[in-house]
C-alpha cells in the first residue's frame, strides 16, 4: 500500500527548509533547482513506494559513480547529452539559426590546449599504430561560401578506443589537434583510423545498462568543433559507415547526416603525396557554420578540460 504525504503540512514544510527558502542567503537559482529536484525524488519516492532499502542503494550507487568517475558516462548513456541538444536546437530554431552541419553531443573526452597547425596538420604522434586515415573537408557558411581562417578541433580515439591524456599510455595530445582552414576553407589532417570504445566491464554505468538490458558501446567515431568570430559555434562528430554501433550508440549521438563513408586509397602517388607507409582510408567532411552576431554563441562549448 502507498502512503500519500507529499501534501501534507510536514512536507511541504521540509521542502521549503532544504531549498533554503526560509533564508535571504545563498543563490537563488541553486535555491530553484535544489527545490525542483528534491520535490521530483520525493514525489518518485513516493509514486513508486522506494523502499528504504532501494533509496541507500541509490545512494551507495552514487559514491561508487563519483569515485569511478564514471558520472559522464552515465549522463550520455541516459539520454543526458542529447536531450540537451534537441533543447539547444529548438533554441536555435527560435532563434533564426537553425542550419548548417547538425550538431551532436561533445561527449567527456575533449581537453584544451592542442597543438594548432595552419591547414595541414598530423594527429598522430607516428608511434601510434594503426591504418592511415587521411581526413579532410571545407568549412563553408550556410550559402555555401568559403570561410577562411576558421578554426576546426579535431580529437579521436586509438584503436583500443583510448583517448589520449584519459589513457596515460599515448604522448600528449596524440590524435588531438587544431588545424586553421585556407583561404578557401580547407583544412586536412593526417591521423589513423578510429576505434569505438565501451563502458568498463562491471563499472558503474554498465551496472544500469545492465539493469535496462542495453549496451555500452560506441561506434568508430571523429570529433569537431569549428569556431570562428561572427558564427556559431559547432559542436559535432561524425561516425564512420559501417561499424556495428554506427546506428546503435549507446550514447545517441548518430545522426544520418553525420556518417561518413571512409574511401580506401591504394594508389602509389597518393599514399607517397600523404606520407603513408601503405594503404589508407580518406575521410572527407565538409562542415557548414551559421553566421551570427550573438556575441555568447561563438567559441562556445562547456565540457572541456584543460590540459595537465
Amino acid at each position: 500500500m502507498t502512503v500519500k504525504t507529499m501534501q501534507t503540512e510536514a512536507v511541504k514544510a521540509l521542502l521549503h527548509k532544504v531549498a533554503g527558502f526560509d533564508n535571504s542567503e545563498g543563490n537563488p537559482r541553486a535555491k530553484e533547482i535544489v527545490a525542483r529536484l528534491v520535490t521530483d525524488i520525493f514525489q518518485m519516492v513516493e509514486d513508486l513506494d522506494v523502499t528504504p532499502e532501494e533509496f541507500w542503494h541509490g545512494v551507495n550507487y552514487l559514491n561508487e559513480l563519483g569515485s569511478n568517475m564514471e558520472a559522464v558516462l552515465l549522463a550520455p548513456g541516459l539520454g543526458f547529452d542529447h536531450f540537451l541538444d534537441i533543447r539547444e536546437d529548438a533554441k536555435d530554431e527560435q532563434m533564426g539559426l537553425l542550419g548548417g552541419t547538425p550538431r551532436t553531443i561533445e561527449g567527456p573526452l575533449f581537453v584544451e590546449g592542442a597543438p594548432k597547425d595552419q591547414t595541414v596538420t598530423r594527429m598522430d604522434d607516428g608511434n601510434t599504430p594503426g591504418q592511415g586515415m587521411w581526413l579532410h573537408g571545407q568549412v563553408t557558411d550556410e550559402a555555401g561560401a568559403p570561410v577562411a581562417g576558421a578554426v576546426v578541433d579535431l580529437w579521436h580515439a586509438d584503436t583500443k578506443g583510448a583517448y589520449s591524456y584519459f589513457d596515460t599510455t599515448q604522448s600528449d595530445f596524440n590524435l588531438r589537434r587544431k588545424v586553421v582552414t585556407d583561404e578557401n576553407g580547407y583544412y586536412y589532417a593526417r591521423s589513423i583510423v578510429p576505434n569505438g570504445y565501451g563502458c568498463p566491464p562491471g563499472g558503474s554505468t554498465m551496472k544500469v545498462l545492465d539493469l535496462l538490458g542495453r549496451h555500452g558501446n560506441r561506434p568508430a567515431h571523429i570529433h569537431f568543433f569549428a569556431a570562428k568570430s561572427g558564427y556559431k559555434h559547432l559542436t559535432t562528430q561524425i561516425n564512420l559507415a559501417g561499424d556495428k554501433y554506427t546506428f546503435d550508440d549507446f550514447a545517441f549521438a548518430t545522426r544520418d547526416e553525420l556518417v561518413v563513408e571512409a574511401t580506401s586509397v591504394s594508389d602509389a602517388a597518393k599514399i607517397a603525396e600523404h606520407g603513408f607507409d601503405g594503404e589508407y582510408l580518406d575521410v572527407e567532411f565538409n562542415l557548414s557554420i551559421i553566421k551570427t552576431d550573438k556575441e555568447e554563441l561563438a567559441d562556445k562549448h562547456v565540457r572541456a578540460r584543460a590540459a595537465v
